[in-house]
């Protein structure tokens, strides 16, 4: 593995030819691994996200190496340097014609794809549901048992290299046309209500309390969220900015496959 990351390391850098046969080797194997689950774009240790910069510098390298070719999928043509995941059944993995996965993107036996879109670095968890139009950014890391609704959108990063992924943990409702993006990480068990942006500077306030409590790039363990926004001052007057509210924490009564609304009801008795 070391001798894999010095040689990626060394023909990102600039330091080995492009069309050496062992880095194209080396690229190659790091994409074969990535597809077949045995390496991640991030890991966490210690209760920390950690990003491989080793495994991207591979990603950004394999399209600097790979050709566009035509690439057919039944009656559609495409032309790209990626090729599409081929399925066998053997997987365990429910895939909805027009699921698409690129190669470099592993899903976890379980999982249930709508019409829906992974790109290259991704990683999907065992019982995790993408549902229809939603899309996982290169090297986005989503847990087990996640539920990501209709149209969400959650974001890729490639560069710059030392970049963090967005990352959805275990148990993760996400509600539709939500937005994840720039590296944020929503933590184990959290809801999020439809129509939730969270970015790295989205104010995340904890409502709850009879103080406010300001997060930013992440939403704690548990928490259910919706949409709210906060009034800011411009020089053309007072406008409101939007933000997301925590206004309560998931518990042990509320089954981790409970619909959002069920979830938003018993906490504050209110229906989106």
């Amino acid at each position: 593995m070391k001798d894999l990351e010095k040689i990626l390391q060394a023909g990102f850098e600039g330091k080995t030819d492009i069309k050496s046969a062992a880095l194209k080797k080396a690229v190659e194997k790091t994409i074969e691994w990535l597809d077949e689950g045995k390496i991640r774009v991030a890991s966490k240790k210690e209760d920390q996200w950690v990003t491989h910069q080793w495994v991207k510098q591979a990603i950004l390298l394999y399209f600097k190496i790979q050709k566009s070719n035509l690439i057919k999928s039944g009656a559609f043509h495409f032309f790209d340097k990626v090729p599409l995941k081929k399925w066998t059944g053997k997987e365990g993995v429910r895939v909805v014609p027009q699921a698409l996965v690129r190669k470099g993107a592993y899903v976890k036996s379980g999982a249930i794809l709508m019409p829906s879109y992974i790109n290259i670095g991704a990683y999907v968890g065992a019982g995790t549901l993408v549902d229809t139009w939603a899309t996982v950014g290169s090297c986005a890391q989503i847990g087990s048992d996640v539920h990501l609704s209709g149209g969400v959108g959650i974001g890729g990063v490639l560069e710059p290299i030392q970049a963090a992924p967005v990352i959805i943990e275990d148990h993760v409702f996400v509600g539709s046309r939500c937005i994840v993006v720039e590296g944020a990480v929503i933590e184990e068990g959290a809801v999020l209500g439809a129509g939730c942006v969270i970015t790295a500077s989205t104010k995340i306030i904890d409502v709850t309390q009879s103080k406010e409590v300001i997060y930013r790039g992440r939403v704690p363990k548990n928490s259910v969220v919706i949409p709210g926004n906060v009034s800011k001052h411009f020089p053309a007057g007072d406008y409101g900015v939007p933000c997301t509210l925590i206004i309560g924490q998931r518990n042990s009564k509320t089954d981790t496959k409970t619909s959002l609304n069920d979830a938003l009801r018993e906490i504050s008795e209110v229906e989106i």
